[in-house]
């Protein structure tokens, strides 16, 4: 199925594994990237020179094309988008909006830029500034979002800029696809889903209990780091949804103590690092402390297997799937799946399942 999506980043098909931190590593990447879709690395919880090892891993792995996923608000965005072109790979995602230099910098060196947003004006910013396409998350996609469906803020961005749109944020088969290309999208990008495989090197035992959580085990709060943060309702949710400030403060304090003791920060550049964070909210100070240390707490689940103590971001379709194919089974499903759909819109709206 060729896009303008699939022309762009030259991959068979209109699918992306978006860069989940701790999540998205060369095997999973590499894996999807060789069954033919966009598979992004994350970096923001590797080193400059941990990234560029996992550069050479995917490659060593794959000729397919792949990207890096980086935080442009990163103290050392600069080292990283260095490391990028110096390593030769075809796409840089972002999470947040990259000023106008990094795209320049970037596609100076011929690197295709897709920042990710949530909002019809920051499309049209990132799309004025350069970028070669974007992807257009919805209130239904995990970790930080926001409030508005897909099926809504998708058309207002297809309508809004003149560059590829890649649909997030509720997909999850072929169906989706299928109605994400309706909307105008050229394609779709997809975490849960991806995370959800045997090529993901989540835990098991964290993985079983995104299978066997419900559509109503998906919540979003705002008790981490006072942003909203769409994830499965666990323990530590629980615990900070329901404690005052004085227990919420204790145990940030103690989860920052031992992420202090993990990553050799200081008190200090913590307590900076989870302001900056703040992106203009008024926070406590128990969530300036969860927000600086947020990538541990996301280690504790998707590394070290301790479902009760860290955090699982998640979109909301975990509460419909319910398998683990390897990537190469999952994009071949998806792709028939859409095949069938395609042709029973054509023949009147048949049956769209096998």
């Amino acid at each position: 199925m060729e896009t303008a999506l699939t022309r762009l980043v030259g991959v068979r098909h209109p699918l992306v594994q978006t860069g989940m931190g701790w999540v998205a590593g060369p095997r999973l990447v590499s894996a999807t990237a060789d069954a033919g879709a966009l598979g992004i690395l994350a970096s923001a919880t590797m080193t400059v020179d941990r990234l560029r090892e996992a550069i050479r891993e995917v490659r060593f792995r794959t000729d397919a094309p792949f990207g890096v996923n980086l935080r442009a608000d990163a103290s050392d965005a600069g080292d990283r988008i260095q490391v990028i072109i110096g390593e030769g790979v075809r796409v840089a995602s972002f999470a947040l909006a990259p000023s106008p230099g990094l795209i320049a910098e970037l596609k100076e060196a011929g690197v295709v830029v897709i920042p990710t947003v949530g909002a019809r004006r920051h499309a049209e910013k990132v799309a004025g500034w350069g970028a070669d396409a974007v992807i257009v998350q919805g209130g239904e996609g995990g970790g930080h979002t926001g409030e508005v469906a897909t099926t809504v803020l998708l058309p207002q961005v297809v309508d809004a800029v003149r560059i590829p749109v890649v649909a997030a944020g509720g997909f999850f088969d072929g169906r989706g696809l299928v109605a994400a290309l309706a909307y105008g999208a050229a394609g779709v990008a997809m975490g849960t889903r991806f995370l959800l495989t045997s090529d993901s090197t989540v835990p098991d035992a964290v993985k079983a209990r995104y299978l066997a959580a419900t559509v109503r085990d998906v919540t979003v709060t705002t008790a981490v780091d006072g942003l909203p943060h769409r994830m499965l309702r666990t323990e530590l949710v629980e615990s900070l949804e329901n404690s005052g400030r004085a227990k919420a403060l204790f145990q940030a304090v103690r989860r920052a103590a031992g992420f202090r003791r993990l990553s050799g920060l200081t008190w200090r550049r913590m307590i900076q690092d989870g302001r900056a964070l703040r992106h203009g909210k008024d926070l406590t100070w128990s969530q300036v402390l969860l927000a600086a240390n947020t990538p541990m707490l996301l280690k504790a689940s998707m590394v070290d297997g301790r479902t009760d103590l860290g955090v699982m971001a998640s979109g909301q379709v975990a509460g419909v799937i319910d398998d683990l194919p390897s990537c190469k089974e999952l994009v071949e499903r998806i792709m028939a799946e859409a095949a069938r759909t395609v042709g029973a819109l054509s023949a009147g709206g048949a049956s769209m399942r096998a």
